[in-house]
């Protein structure tokens, strides 16, 4: 369990980021939620509905802003993340570190997803460039760019599936997630000096657990 999980006693900082990701999801899966329940994936009203959350949602502007900024703040965390990993060598522990970036392209394929929801120019586009680099796949390109579009070009099939995607993706993150930890478990974290600590491990509670607490009071009030 996280509570009595042997950890190594001079863990730094830089270990607190693992679990600023795991607020990072609830956060954005929470606000997600709110956001879905007035949202509508048809290019005729995405962008009005989006107006209507920020204008006349009571306290939508907020959830809102925290969903979009919320993105931004997952992806520093995660470079930061990637960054120890490899800083220290934690792409030795190879399951774990698999896994991480599964999760990795996973957030990514749900942020990009997610950017074209609102069907501003920024959407329609950035939809059309990045789906059209699958065109230069030779034989099948073409088809496929043409079966993710739903059609000749981006339009409400695409929008809709998108939509699909970012709602359920996030959950698949959270199972990846849960694999992740697993294979975390079995190994342990590794340390600032590369080396075996087993005999120099203290309970992750509380020594880490009020570190991460910590974290994620700064996450929030950033948010807000």
């Amino acid at each position: 369990s996280f509570v009595d999980l042997p950890a190594p006693s001079n863990i730094s900082a830089w270990w607190n980021f693992g679990s600023l990701l795991g607020l990072c999801l609830i956060i954005q899966i929470l606000t997600g939620l709110f956001l879905a329940m007035h949202y509508t994936a048809d290019i005729s009203s995405a962008f009005s509905s989006i107006a209507h959350i920020s204008r006349d949602v009571q306290y939508g502007w907020l959830i809102r802003n925290i969903h979009a900024n919320g993105a931004s703040m997952f992806f520093i965390c995660i470079y930061l993340h990637i960054g120890r990993g490899l800083y220290y060598g934690s792409y030795l522990y190879k399951e774990t570190w698999n896994i991480g970036v599964v999760l990795l392209l996973l957030v990514m394929a749900t942020a990009f997803v997610g950017y074209v929801l609102p069907w501003g120019q920024m959407s329609f586009w950035g939809a059309t460039v990045i789906t059209n680099l699958l065109s230069a796949i030779p034989y099948i390109g073409s088809a496929l760019v043409e079966w993710i579009w739903g059609g000749f070009s981006v339009d409400n099939a695409t929008l809709t599936r998108f939509f699909t995607f970012h709602f359920l993706l996030p959950f698949t993150i959270i199972g990846a997630s849960a694999v992740h930890l697993l294979f975390l478990h079995e190994t342990g974290s590794n340390n600032p000096t590369g080396l075996q600590s087993n005999p120099d491990k203290v309970p992750f509670h509380p020594y880490f657990s009020y570190k991460d607490l910590l974290g994620a009071l700064l996450i929030i009030l950033i948010l807000l």
